[in-house]
């Protein structure tokens, strides 16, 4: 049984990632019955907060009152009808469980990357990083014409890339939109946040508008507070010894995760050559493209509960 919570987050969901307003007019498509089955799914198993729910046997997250986590299955059926594929990196989706939230959600993701280094935060150029990413998407922009989809642009950091060396955190964010775009409030926008570990890092990338993102950069932060490695897997348990290293660190995670997400998988091999000896792309960077919330769909959810 859907609760009125719980309900609430399926219906702003909807309202994010259904197919445009002249289709929801209609009967409904195979892509809404996929949505709406996944969904269900999802509500189906979700876990209500506060609970502290396992990240494989790597860490912990502590979901506080007020959120839901659904499991690893159920999240990467509703990402794929969402429009962003599979990705078995995923572990899991936490929600807001207000009737007042405005359709935004973080995707949990563990990926083994093995030991990051992470000296190279005390002098990375978070400038050169930036126009490195900027450059790149207008060289991926020829790529799009081609496809016939539309070109984007990065507009600059939503958030700077900021690296806790005490606590291993990093956080970063872009504005990138759909070129010529008059109002980037409009954009969706990946806010990511990472903590690194013994063996790879756990990522929880909160997907939202760029209009919503500064009241939600708070709530982002204090989620991943609330996640931490367990005994032997910490960053501080690194065995030099015996360990796999990764071969890029930080700024190349940052650039690469850029990468990932906007589709630039070569156009940046320059700056990488800077950072790493191998080019290995990090990062969860599947869920880019979040949709514009319609407001008539909204409308429509208010009414039905």
């Amino acid at each position: 049984m859907i609760t009125r919570n719980t309900q609430a987050i399926w219906l702003a969901m909807l309202a994010l990632f259904c197919l445009p307003l002249h289709a929801q007019e209609t009967a409904p498509t195979k892509a809404q019955q996929q949505l709406e089955a996944a969904y269900a799914a999802a509500n189906a198993v979700l876990q209500q907060g506060p609970v502290t729910v396992g990240i494989l046997d790597q860490a912990e997250i502590k979901v506080p009152a007020g959120f839901s986590f659904v499991p690893k299955a159920e999240s990467m059926q509703l990402l794929a009808a969402m429009g962003n594929g599979t990705n078995p990196e995923v572990e899991g989706m936490l929600f807001p469980t207000s009737d007042e939230n405005n359709g935004w959600f973080v995707v949990v993701s563990y990926e083994n990357t093995g030991f990051i280094k992470d000296d190279d935060a005390k002098e990375w150029n978070t400038s050169e990083m930036l126009n490195s990413i900027i450059e790149g998407t207008e060289a991926g922009n020829a790529e799009r014409r081609e496809m016939g989809i539309a070109e984007m642009e990065v507009r600059g950091w939503a958030e700077v890339p900021k690296y806790d060396v005490s606590t291993h955190r990093l956080v970063w964010s872009l504005k990138s939109v759909d070129k010529g775009a008059d109002n980037e409030l409009d954009a969706g926008v990946n806010y990511n946040t990472v903590l690194l570990g013994r063996e790879g890092k756990i990522s929880l990338n909160m997907v939202a508008s760029l209009a919503d993102l500064p009241a939600l950069k708070p709530v982002a932060n204090n989620l991943l507070a609330q996640l931490e490695f367990k005994a032997g897997r910490a960053y501080s348990d690194f065995d030099a010894s015996t360990d796999k290293v990764a071969e890029y660190g930080l700024a190349a995670l940052v650039v690469g995760a850029a990468a990932k997400k906007l589709g630039l998988f070569a156009v940046i091999a320059a700056f990488f050559l800077k950072f790493i000896k191998i080019f290995a792309v990090a990062g969860a960077g599947l869920f880019y493209g979040v949709r514009k919330y319609f407001s008539s769909k909204k409308a429509t959810a208010s009414t039905s509960e």
